[in-house]
């Protein structure tokens, strides 16, 4: 392959032998050994500056009780000197106690510090007695007692500690979130804010850094439902949205108990979880930006909120017509609760889906959280009525569906191999995709799910932004159990991938290139 630094385009790609032709035009050659070369990644769904914040942050996602995540903030607290801290990614159901710490906790742990402690799933958090204060979250629906947020009253206590962040450490988080990704073999970042997630600047400063040609590329879905065409346009060009979209909440999650459900919660009678916005929204909101031209989307998780998004897209049809609505190529975030049926209707109207294959690998199976929140019968689609099994790849690409692979970063990391590989190995093996189909998706389908069509693979003329991998063994993977599943055979005719099988090597990224620039090396490549 050639790249033409002027232009950040591949000037030539071809076989070996031939290459040989080019050796004395270019300015630099760089021998691979044997890696393998790869469109970069697309992760598309992640919080940038939360991500950087939480790896300079006390990460409690590796905690295994309330005691060792406390001695992890007051160590924190100590070294901070008196600064807010941010300490998220627990999940209680990992804890000895199998309960959330306490807002008194955190306050005798940080002697009355600003303590901003957010669920792994982000749906709710445990805040100290001095962010309740600066936030009046006591007062606001989602106030659960003793430091346990929900609601509008965690909407309250993330925006109030955003607020506390300097420019120059959100900056600074965003710099190093974004290296991160690249050093992930990452090129295009699609980011999700809005006012209660991450603010109106730090959304520009993420657009602002895609652009610099240091690190990935940043597309940005920003969060506000809008009324009519007009300020559909003008929302999106003051923001310099791609769309209106992203994590505009239909509802919340299930770790936190807060997806929109039919039936109760297994594990709490009489709760269905929260219902954020109406199907006359999400009508009113699909069909302005539908007639302007901008992508709309929406956060949606429970098989009620599912109901609701579908009821909306195609009530939003009904008023301006599927064409218009179908021609934007709206999407939809998780869309873990979903039967064939339903996928089937979104299809018609052109709706892609962003979906985190971590979610499964973390928290599915008969034995995971998921189970424990919903029962092991609705996790495989076994309850009855139409309601499918969750998070359902197989369904969805068998149907056509434009399938999109993000981590939601930082509630999973950035490592779209062991995405690729959550696909492979669905705890559901009738929902099990091949490693091909979900690279695809990871790669061209985020470029798609964005409405590039012409991005995420190598061609003469296109982008020059890729991934060099130290890989062992190529193989062509099939997903289904009844044949041989894995082959290194050349005859098959399918380039292979990198064997996924649990318990590999994940790929080792050496370089990641973005329209040309290096990105990120580790040094391991000789020129």
């Amino acid at each position: 392959m050639v790249v033409d630094d002027a232009t950040g385009t591949i000037a030539w790609i071809g076989g070996d032998d031939a290459a040989a032709v080019h050796v004395d035009a270019v300015d630099e050659v760089v021998e691979l050994g044997g890696a393998l070369v790869t469109p970069a990644f697309v992760d598309a769904h992640a919080h940038t500056s939360q991500t950087g914040a939480g790896l300079r942050g006390v990460d409690l996602g590796a905690t295994q009780s309330v005691v060792q995540a406390l001695s992890r903030i007051e160590d924190a607290a100590r070294k901070n000197q008196g600064r807010p801290v941010y300490a998220p990614n627990w999940d209680q159901g990992g804890w000895a106690e199998r309960r959330a710490h306490t807002g008194s906790e955190l306050d005798r742990a940080t002697y009355g510090g600003v303590v901003y402690s957010p669920r792994v799933d982000g749906h709710s958090a445990v805040i100290s007695s001095a962010l309740a204060a600066a936030s009046g979250a006591r007062d606001l629906p989602g106030w659960e007692g003793d430091g346990l947020v929900t609601k509008d009253a965690h909407h309250a206590a993330r925006e109030a500690f955003n607020g506390a962040v300097t420019p120059a450490q959100r900056q600074a988080d965003i710099d190093l979130a974004l290296r991160s990704a690249a050093a992930a073999g990452i090129g295009l970042v699609q980011e999700n804010g809005g006012r209660t997630l991450s603010g109106t600047d730090d959304f520009a400063e993420v657009l602002a850094a895609g652009e610099r040609g240091d690190g990935p590329q940043t597309i940005g879905y920003w969060a506000q439902l809008v009324a009519d065409e007009a300020e559909a346009r003008d929302v999106a060009t003051l923001r310099g949205a791609r769309g209106l979209a992203g994590d505009l909440n239909i509802d919340g999650s299930i770790g936190s108990r807060t997806a929109h459900l039919r039936a109760d919660y297994a594990d709490a009678s009489g709760h269905t979880g929260n219902a954020y916005l109406t199907v006359e929204q999400v009508r009113d909101h699909v069909a302005a930006c539908s007639l302007a031209g901008v992508q709309a989307g929406f956060h949606v998780i429970g098989d009620a909120g599912v109901d609701t998004a579908i009821a909306g897209f195609e009530a939003a049809a009904g008023l301006v017509g599927a064409p218009v609505v179908t021609r934007t190529r709206h999407r939809l975030e998780h869309l873990e609760m979903i039967s064939a049926e339903g996928i089937e209707r979104l299809v018609k109207l052109g709706v892609s889906a962003s979906v985190q294959p971590a979610f499964d690998a973390f928290w599915g199976g008969d034995q995971g959280m998921y189970a424990a929140r919903l029962g092991a019968d609705r996790v495989h689609g076994r309850a009855g009525g139409d309601s499918g099994p969750m998070n359902p790849f197989a369904s969805m690409m068998a149907a056509g569906m434009i399938v999109a692979l993000g981590s939601d970063s930082p509630v999973t990391p950035f490592a779209p191999w062991e995405s690729v590989r959550a696909c492979v190995n669905h705890h559901d093996a009738d929902q099990r995709v091949s490693a091909r189909s979900a690279f695809l998706a990871h790669t061209r389908g985020g470029w798609r799910a964005a409405g590039f069509d012409d991005r995420g693979y190598l061609d003469f003329g296109l982008p020059a932004t890729f991934a060099v991998w130290e890989v062992g063994d190529l193989v062509v993977q099939a997903p289904d159990d009844r044949i041989q599943t894995w082959s290194t055979d050349p005859r098959s005719g399918t380039p292979g991938l990198p064997d996924l099988s649990p318990g590999t090597p994940t790929p080792t990224c050496q370089r990641t290139v973005v329209r040309g620039r290096t990105v990120f090396d580790s040094g391991a490549l000789d020129s």
